[in-house]
């Protein structure tokens, strides 16, 4: 069943990398009394991922932020040390949280896996973004075609709220 406007978030845990190595946080206390901007993308480090998806959500956290939302966050199944390395290479720290869904455990809990074994890359998330509060989600946007970032850009997300 994929996730629709006004689910709630289901319990999974994500890892965030840390100075002491990769921390798990759950769903319940990530998104606890808080509104979050969360996009996923296929994976870290990939062309529409990292050249146009990411740097979107970058370049209009502050008019995000100026919305209400208190937290932008990137998912992706990779694991926290490529995240980690993604969020230092494209100068995202302290605008972007990076949540690696190593196994995919959010993405099929959502029902937005996506199989790109055909392309060599096993399980994936599919390209979405959606505006959490408090564990609600209120705005959903999933792409079509993962090699596109259309419908779930910044610009887009910010036309909605």
């Amino acid at each position: 069943m994929t996730i629709k406007v006004g689910d709630q978030l289901p319990s999974a845990t994500f890892r965030i990398a840390t100075a002491d190595g990769p921390v798990p946080t759950s769903t319940e206390e990530f998104f606890k009394n808080k509104k979050v901007v969360l996009f996923a993308v296929p994976g870290a480090f990939t062309p529409t991922c990292h050249k146009n998806h990411l740097p979107s959500f970058i370049a209009r956290a502050e008019e995000i932020r100026a919305k209400g939302v208190d937290v932008i966050a990137v998912t992706a199944v990779n694991d926290p040390f490529v995240m980690e390395a993604w969020e230092k290479a494209s100068n995202a720290g302290g605008k972007i949280v990076f949540l690696s869904d190593g196994n995919g455990e959010f993405a099929k809990a959502i029902g937005l896996e996506l199989d790109a074994s055909g392309a060599g890359l096993g399980l994936r998330s599919k390209r979405y973004s959606m505006l959490v509060d408090d564990g609600e989600v209120l705005i959903l946007n999933v792409e079509s075609v993962p090699s596109k970032a259309d419908a779930t850009n910044a610009d887009v997300l910010l036309t909605q709220f």
